[in-house]
Parts: structure tokens; C-alpha cells; sequence
């Protein structure tokens, strides 16, 4: 389900980029943006930039069974489609050790902790290990002028805190550790990054549009660096309920786009930050270059037979916007 989109065509991985002969773009705004750093948590294991990459040359599939410590899978499941309260699908995409984090690293109390939701203390460690694979050195006393741009939507553990009858669960840190802004907001509070710090919910486009907007930042010259990605966590049966109950969701749990026997999709979850930065500064500056992005374009469905229900006319408009931004 997706109304916002976002389109990144011109993607390359550079083979060879010589400091002397930098690109000379015929404006400003038709400057690269290398990907300079990269942190991660995907499903199947994968925990860097390297790890999923081997997982892509092993063809491993990381869709697996609803891990035990997140519900009851048997409680919400039905293969009887359209049963209130019940979900035809209980495989999906799912990392390992959400649970986990070591707050005090970033200057968090343990008592504040819990009550972050584990997709802000995630972005957090991947916002940190973008930064490390860049060779990025933070002032951590007077700041350092980076941007932070995080596309986030889901917000299941919130609801964990307290039920229809009891708000006792709630504390002084559920508003800051549920509330969306905070999660880009946390990044630049614990890391003293002083750019722009930006969340935002395009649903399933969050992400790439929040990369798209910090390339434009950049562009713009209101940051010469930028954090962007985002970051999604499954902790709830809520979302397979609803998806199910639209005929939304695969029931064998496998995704097989533009194929006659596609029965819906698979929900995943994850975690992704890149630094970036313009072509030509990573490259005065030695910084290694993962990617280039040279073009990219966001547009909406406008009206369509249902809200959830995408326009080829809008989607073959965004890749001629996208070749336009590059041309």
C-alpha cells in the first residue's frame, strides 16, 4: 500500500574514481550524491553492508516463520481468509535481537531505555555505523553539521505500554520514545549533529523518500552531509490482521511480482541508514564511495479506483521525471 513514490533509476556502483578528474555536471542540482557510509539490520542475519551482500550471492531466503517472542502466532492465524481478528499469512521478514541495545553507549539512562521504541534505538546504531564505515569523525563537544532524514510509520510499541483499561505503563519517556520526530531528533541529539533533523511517513516509500529529500538538501547546500534511511519493526499481529483482512498478504509467504500465481506480499522489517554527500566533496575529501545516486524523483498516485491502489500513468510519469532530473 503505497500513495507517496519514489524513484532512484540511476543508482551505480562506481568501479573507478580518480580524485583528479572529478565529474563536472553541467548545473549544481545535476551533481551525484555519493553513498559514503552504510549501516544496517536486515532479515536473514544481516547486520552490514558486507552480510547482505552475501546473503544476495548465497540466494538465501530470509523469510522465516513470526519469531516466538513477538505473539502467539496460532492465537491470530486462520487460512480461512477474511475472518475477523485473524491473519492468512504468519511468515515474514524479520531481524534478530530487537531486544537488544546498549544505551549507555549513547548517553541513555537505563531507565529511559525501555521505553524507546527498539526502531529509534535501531537507527540510532545504524545511524552510528554509517558514520564509522564513512570514517566520519564527530565533534562531539561543539557538533558536527550533518542532517538526519528518517522515514518511519509503524508504531506498535507504543501500544505495548498500556491497554484499553490501564495506563500505568505509561512513563515521563513513553512521549519521547514513541513520538516520530524523536526519531530522527534522537540521532542528532546524541550524536550533536546540528543539521536539519527531519522524520517522515510516506508509508512503505518512507525511506527512499526521506533519502530523496536529504540528496535535495544537499543540493541545496543546507548541509554539505546528510544521514537518511529508515526503518520499520513488525512487534504487533495488527498489521497482518488489517493487510490480511484486505486480501493484501501472501498466505504461503512469498512474493512473486509481475508472475500469474503472485497471491500478495510479504511483510518485512528493517533498518537502513547511508551517509551522503556531493560527488565532488567525497572526492576532494578521500571519502570512500559505496554508490552514486545521479537522479531521483518523488510524485503521488493522485486519485485511483481505491486509496490503496496504485496509477501506471503516475508511476510511468515518475521514471520520465527521474530521466528528466539526470538529462
Amino acid at each position: 500500500m503505497q500513495r507517496g513514490r519514489e524513484l532512484f533509476p540511476f543508482l551505480y556502483m562506481p568501479t573507478l574514481v580518480h580524485p583528479a578528474s572529478p565529474p563536472s555536471p553541467a548545473t549544481p542540482n545535476k551533481e551525484g550524491i555519493a553513498i559514503i557510509g552504510i549501516g544496517c539490520r536486515f532479515p536473514g542475519g544481516v547486520n552490514d553492508a558486507e552480510s547482505f551482500w552475501k546473503l544476495l550471492e548465497d540466494g538465501r531466503e530470509a523469510v522465516g516463520d513470526v519469531p516466538a517472542d513477538r505473539w502467539n502466532v496460532e492465537r491470530f492465524y486462520d487460512a480461512e481468509p477474511g475472518i475477523v481478528g485473524k491473519t492468512i499469512a504468519k511468515r515474514g521478514g524479520f531481524i534478530e535481537g530487537i531486544d537488544q541495545f546498549d544505551p549507555q553507549f549513547f548517553g541513555i539512562s537505563p531507565r529511559e531505555a525501555p521505553y524507546i521504541d527498539p526502531q529509534q534505538r535501531l537507527l540510532l546504531e545504524t545511524a552510528y555505523e554509517a558514520i564509522e564505515d564513512a570514517g566520519v569523525v564527530l565533534d562531539l563537544d561543539k557538533g558536527t553539521d550533518i542532517g538526519v532524514f528518517v522515514g518511519i510509520s509503524h508504531n506498535d510499541y507504543q501500544g505495548l505500554q498500556h491497554t484499553a483499561t490501564d495506563r500505568a505503563g505509561i512513563s515521563a519517556h513513553t512521549p519521547t520514545g514513541s513520538a516520530h520526530s524523536i526519531a530522527a531528533n534522537r540521532i542528532s541529539y546524541c550524536l550533536n549533529l546540528t543539521g536539519p533533523s527531519i522524520a517522515m511517513d510516506t508509508a512503505c516509500s518512507s525511506a527512499l523518500t526521506a533519502v530523496h529529500v536529504a540528496c535535495e538538501h544537499i543540493l541545496a547546500g543546507h548541509c554539505k552531509t546528510a544521514m537518511a534511511g529508515g526503518v520499520t519493526v513488525m512487534i504487533t499481529p495488527d498489521g497482518f490482521i488489517g493487510f490480511s483482512q484486505a486480501g493484501m498478504l501472501s498466505p504461503e509467504g512469498k512474493c512473486k511480482a509481475f508472475d500469474a500465481s503472485a497471491n500478495g506480499f510479504v511483510r518485512g522489517e528493517g533498518a537502513g541508514m547511508v551517509l551522503l554527500k556531493k560527488l565532488s566533496d567525497a572526492i576532494a575529501d578521500g571519502d570512500p564511495i559505496h554508490a552514486v545516486i545521479i537522479g531521483s524523483a518523488v510524485n503521488s498516485d493522485g486519485h485511483t479506483n481505491g486509496i490503496s491502489l496504485p496509477s501506471p500513468e503516475a508511476q510511468a510519469q515518475l521514471v520520465r521525471d527521474a530521466c528528466v532530473m539526470h538529462a
